[in-house]
């Protein structure tokens, strides 16, 4: 049992694909990290992902470690050849998730460059209707992340899938049942929304948690607003910022979510460069707090 409770929710980290993964995962899996997800920048199409997983299944060999997911982010909803580009890498992490081992594919859902959202909607079904079906064909679910990466309602240039009224617009257009979110609290906070309450009305369609918070600055939002001078929200390694992550696994496992937590380091302000990985394991031993250790109820 005790393995069982700590499977339905792992805790790991992000790991950049490429030629350097298998080393990398290699030094930092005596840390503790229970899970890893394997993103790639925009495309895939260089690496031979077939190597690449059985380098990755060696140094996980006989360590209970698991690929949570691979996933490319990019704007696979445009015309030029990195839109392109995009696009082919879907399909092949679609086709390659099973050497993994993960059935998860995750990204940006993308965007028609500084249209409005709902511009973006006939242009989404159409790229990820059939991607939703090769995905489904093969055991795969789709998870886009909830980042707007700067961008608006009314402007951007990466990702429609920011708010919960874009993933209603984006369920309505494609109702797959394989395609889900990849959520975390960070980027809902920098825009001063609640995530507490989306996370009790989506957690269904959660498929993936990025381990990533938020510092909002009140008091500089008090003097300068959010348009001001002043920089009013910072993004955060969980344990350094303003959630409480016991509520937020709480809450995952309310609404029976199984899946991984990995953190989304390379953004905390304060635990960067030579800090970078003190940060990451001061985190993931804080998620594993908040998640709980099992301990056996006494046999009477």
């Amino acid at each position: 049992m005790a393995a069982e409770f700590k499977d339905t929710i792992r805790i790991g980290t992000l790991v950049n694909g490429g030629p350097g993964t298998v080393e990398y995962i290699r030094q930092i899996l005596p840390h503790g990290f229970e899970s890893f997800s394997i993103t790639f920048w925009k495309t895939c199409l260089g690496t031979d992902l077939k190597k690449l997983a059985e380098g990755v299944r060696r140094v996980l060999d006989g360590t209970g470690v698991i690929v949570s997911s691979v996933s490319v982010f990019g704007n696979p909803l445009m015309d030029g050849q990195e839109a392109k580009d995009n696009r082919e890498s879907w399909k092949r992490l679609i086709d390659a998730a099973n050497l993994f081992g993960t059935d998860l594919v995750t990204g940006f859902a993308g965007r028609v460059v500084d249209k409005p959202i709902p511009e973006s909607m006939p242009v989404y079904k159409k790229v990820f209707g059939p991607l939703a079906k090769r995905a489904a064909d093969k055991g795969v679910r789709l998870a886009f992340e909830n980042c707007e990466m700067g961008g608006t309602w009314d402007k951007g240039d990466w990702n429609i899938a920011q708010t919960p009224l874009c993933w209603e617009m984006m369920h309505e257009a494609l109702p797959a049942g394989n395609i889900g979110l990849e959520w975390e609290p960070c980027h809902q906070m920098v825009k001063l929304i609640d995530p507490m309450a989306q996370l009790r009305k989506w957690v269904g369609k959660i498929f993936h948690v990025h381990g990533k918070d938020a510092t909002i600055m009140w008091d500089v939002i008090r003097e300068y607003g959010i348009r001001g001078p002043k920089q009013w929200a910072f993004h955060r390694t969980p344990g350094f910022g303003d959630s409480n992550w016991t509520d937020i696994i709480s809450e995952l496992r309310r609404g029976g979510f199984k899946g991984c937590i990995d953190i989304e380091g390379w953004h905390d302000p304060v635990y960067r460069g030579d800090l970078e990985m003190t940060g990451q394991v001061a985190g993931l031993n804080y998620l594993k707090r908040c998640r709980a250790a099992f301990v056996p109820n006494p046999k009477v």
